[in-house]
């Protein structure tokens, strides 16, 4: 699992280009690792992967659970009332900052095979869309916050024994 402060963490991936056997193995290996580690969302970065693809196992706010995978997703619509919500990753474990996100997202993408989908998410599952959609584009939910929140998680994870070691 790359940690907080790791460089594939922070950039961009890039467009998955080869819709073969390779990325069928790196999407059953994602839900592998995001249930290892009781996680709801997984991007490829997040395991040292540079590619736009992500993973989840997450329900919404009326406990649906959402399951699936998303290919160079693009995040086409976030809107409605924004809610601070608690939000954590499994690539700073352990830490948890209220985030703001919107209460409604809508995420277009392929699948393993290239078909075109479509997903929409409200409440909690709409944060998991955001949140992974974030880590593609090379952000991390702290990248969010600012204030007193964000100087308050910075130092929780430069204080982890995990970000000890790291370029935090």
């Amino acid at each position: 699992m790359s940690l907080f402060g790791a460089l594939v963490l922070h950039g961009p991936c890039d467009d998955v280009t080869d819709f073969g056997p390779s990325l069928a193995r790196l999407v059953e290996d994602m839900f592998a690792t995001m249930y290892a580690a009781n996680g709801v969302g997984l991007a490829a970065n997040q395991i040292g992967v540079p590619l736009k693809v992500f993973v989840y196992d997450c329900p919404d706010d009326d406990d649906v659970r959402h399951l699936g995978h998303l290919v160079n997703p693009v995040l086409v619509e976030a809107d409605g009332i924004t809610v601070r919500g608690p939000e954590g990753c499994l690539s700073l474990p352990g830490l948890e900052a209220g985030t703001p996100r919107f209460d409604h997202a809508v995420v277009e993408g392929r699948t393993v095979t290239g078909e075109s989908v479509r997903v929409t998410g409200t409440g909690w599952f709409a944060r998991c869309l955001q949140h992974e959609c974030d880590h593609l584009d090379g952000l991390i939910y702290t990248d969010r916050l600012t204030g007193l929140r964000r100087t308050r998680a910075l130092r929780a994870a430069r204080r982890a024994p995990w970000g000890r070691s790291s370029a935090i």
